[in-house]
């Protein structure tokens, strides 16, 4: 017997979504070689509060919890983050096309060695426009610039 599982859906994110928020960026920074771990989990959760208070964040969820989200200011996107098990499914292209929707341009940092990012931010339309020392970041590490416009 084979059972249909509900489409994953968009929704705002909540105050008692960040835990699930913190994890899924948590997830994704224990599968780096890359990123100095800067930050404990109880600033994390701190961190993100403080985003859910001033951008617009847009969580994908599916059956079994939360798959992604997106966190928007304006032009600006601050975060765009999947479960590992969301990722290479379209959820982030699905995630990006509510921001793309919603301004006419976009602008967000990637780390460059974050490759798989840069990837996917390329195949979104996205371009180089400039570079960062890393002194914007609380990591400290050099950062790409990228901006998106809307065709048309």
């Amino acid at each position: 017997m084979s059972f249909l599982r509900p489409a994953p859906r968009l929704r705002p994110a909540r105050p008692e979504d960040v835990p699930a928020l913190v994890g899924i960026i948590a997830e994704w920074a224990a599968g780096t070689d890359w990123l100095p771990r800067a930050t404990t989990p109880e600033a994390d959760r701190e961190a993100m509060a403080r985003l859910l208070a001033r951008a617009e964040v847009t969580c994908l969820c599916g059956w079994r919890g939360m798959l992604g989200f997106i966190a928007r200011e304006g032009e600006e996107v601050q975060a765009l983050y999947l479960a590992r098990s969301a990722q290479g499914r379209g959820h982030g292209a699905r995630l990006m096309a509510t921001a793309q929707a919603a301004s006419p341009r976009l602008f967000l940092w990637v780390f460059p060695a974050d490759w798989r990012a840069r990837a996917f931010y390329a195949r979104q339309g996205f371009r180089e426009i400039g570079r960062g020392d890393g002194a914007g970041n609380d990591q400290g590490l050099p950062e790409i610039r990228l901006e998106w416009r809307k065709e048309g």
